[in-house]
């Protein structure tokens, strides 16, 4: 009889959110030189800390990484994606966000930009985020 062992992935949770302007584009930030998939074009987030929820992550990391400001109420959940990368699966639970405060603007060196729903498969994505553009493109 012969064993098979599964091989143990940890989970991490990553909170996204498309923040769509009046103009209904949606705003990409792209990963910087030194981070894992640099160069790649994502929606804003980041990862969920011990003890907060999704949508506090994003508040958070909506004003640190952007500038922007937001509420809770503000955050519609619209999807999420389940991908598997090499040492780790991600789970990734995608916001939808038209109301917020302030001017985007890459506070950590990051480039930003406004995107209509119809060119995002213009920009090279990661793997996770690839399967969420549908979603967006339907709800715009």
């Amino acid at each position: 009889m012969t064993e098979t062992v599964a091989k143990q992935r940890r989970i991490l949770l990553v909170a996204a959110c498309a923040l769509v302007d009046a103009d209904g584009r949606i705003l990409l930030a792209q990963r910087p030189e030194g981070k894992q998939l640099a160069g790649l074009w994502e929606f804003p987030g980041g990862k969920v800390e011990p003890g907060e929820t999704p949508e506090e992550t994003l508040i958070r990391e909506l004003d640190e990484e952007l500038g922007i400001t937001t509420k809770i109420p503000c955050l519609a959940p619209l999807t999420f994606a389940s991908h598997t990368y090499d040492d780790f699966h991600l789970l990734m639970p995608l916001y939808v966000c038209r109301r917020f405060e302030g001017t985007a603007q890459g506070r950590e060196g990051q480039a930003i930009k406004w995107v209509r729903p119809k060119a995002l498969r213009d920009y090279p994505m990661p793997p996770a985020d690839e399967p969420l553009i549908p979603f967006l493109m339907d709800l715009l």
